[in-house]
């Protein structure tokens, strides 16, 4: 079998074999198909597509290309939550506080960021000593003892996974569904939880521009998590804007913690609370959705959630003061850039992904898959999309490492619009269960 065939079997539109999947994982994993083939390989799936069968057939492979974790030493229902990404996207981060404080059991492994948009793993790095890389055992007693963890896949879970998703990112074939929907599942399959939360980002900001896509996202991730006896729905939650104010990456974790102090913006709050409403239902400590959302609620409010965050960074060797102190303890930017209103009225239009360049190319994300990021840089809004805006108010933060931003000014005029009214956003759209 040739790796030249299988590349134009995929370009022509043919459906390929279980045996040629399996060549193409391992040839991932042992390193005999070079980069190049593997890009050509993922352009042509994104091209092409996948069937059914393919997609279930590439996940599986991806998660059999590893190790799988055996979670069971750990009493209760093991809850996981993923995004497929978005700008501003934090919700990972307070939520596994939030439900382990419910004594919800939450091993969560997490990525990094792709394209336009941060990752979890990333935000947590700023967090000085915070370490997203620990061992099986050390994952596993940490679990149970703080109740929540969130770390990198270990090199042998979905090893295939972690090369195809740094060239994904170079590429521009991230936004595939075969893809996407490979990635994760291979992870979270293999990761040994027993139930997971997807949150479906939709628009602008989200890999998935339309509901369409959106919806036939969370359907394959679904299928395939139940097709394997795991607990799986998913959510399609909108990324139209920027979620909360904050983007970059220790911008994020303060607001984050601003969250936990029950001090956080409404929207974050409502989605956090929202996806914990469900996995508190899905653990079995609230008999309803809505009554699990008011526990999840309460632990934001009564300082158990901000207790057990505090506990998870301490247990993973990061700096706890964080929690007291964000800005002593977190790199910070040597220049804070004010941005105004070129004219009074209410804001329409925060095309999310370019506000998410912006802050990548501040360095706060990665162009290239080596790329160092700058953890203090980033954006902060004021106002969100119906917020009425004063001419010369500020309109956001730019945080910034280097004084001359104006390739940032002139992206953020071209991509935030100020108009007479706005349409009223809608955060969650529908859930997939």
């Amino acid at each position: 079998m040739r790796m030249v065939d299988i590349i134009h079997a995929k370009r022509s539109g043919e459906e390929l074999t279980d045996e040629q999947i399996q060549f193409f994982v391992d040839g991932v994993v042992d390193g005999s198909i070079p980069d190049y083939q593997t890009s050509a390989l993922l352009m042509a799936i994104y091209f092409q597509g996948m069937t059914e069968r393919e997609q279930s057939t590439l996940t599986m492979k991806m998660m059999e290309s590893g190790d799988h974790l055996d979670l069971s030493g750990i009493p209760g229902v093991k809850l996981d939550k993923h995004s497929t990404g978005g700008v501003g996207d934090k919700v990972s981060i307070p939520l596994a506080a939030v439900v382990g404080s419910l004594g919800i059991p939450v091993p969560m492994i997490s990525g990094r960021g792709l394209g336009h948009t941060g990752g979890t793993l990333d935000k947590l790095e700023a967090i000085p000593g915070y370490q997203v890389e620990i061992s099986e055992q050390e994952f596993i007693n940490q679990v149970k003892k703080e109740k929540c963890a969130i770390i990198g896949a270990t090199g042998n879970i979905a090893p295939a996974d972690k090369k195809i998703y740094a060239l994904r990112d170079v590429t521009d074939t991230v936004d595939s569904i075969p893809l996407i929907a490979g990635s994760i599942m291979s992870k979270k399959i293999a990761s040994g939880t027993d139930a997971l939360i997807i949150d479906v980002k939709t628009g602008a900001g989200a890999f998935m521009k339309t509901l369409d896509d959106s919806r036939n996202l969370a359907k394959a991730l679904v299928g395939i998590g139940k097709g394997v006896g795991m607990q799986c729905m998913a959510m399609i939650t909108d990324m139209n804007q920027p979620l909360g104010n904050a983007i970059g990456n220790a911008l994020e974790i303060k607001e984050s913690i601003e969250l936990l102090r029950g001090e956080g913006p409404a929207d974050l709050e409502e989605l956090t609370t929202t996806i914990g409403g469900y996995m508190a239902k899905m653990g079995g400590k609230a008999s309803t959705v809505e009554e699990g959302k008011q526990l999840c609620e309460a632990s934001l409010h009564d300082g158990s959630a901000l207790a057990t965050f505090r506990g998870m960074i301490e247990a993973q060797g990061g700096d706890g003061n964080v929690v007291d102190d964000p800005d002593g303890v977190m790199p910070q930017a040597k220049y804070k850039i004010e941005f105004p209103a070129s004219k009074a009225g209410v804001i329409s239009k925060i095309v999310a992904d370019e506000v998410g360049v912006a802050s990548m190319l501040l360095g706060g994300g990665r162009q290239k898959a080596d790329d160092k990021l700058d953890y203090a840089v980033g954006i902060v809004l004021h106002k969100k999309i119906g917020d009425k805006v004063d001419a010369g108010e500020s309109l956001l933060t730019i945080y910034s490492n280097r004084e001359d931003v104006d390739d940032i000014k002139k992206i953020l005029a071209t991509n935030i619009e100020i108009s007479e009214s706005a349409k009223p956003m809608k955060l969650i759209y529908e859930t997939i269960e």
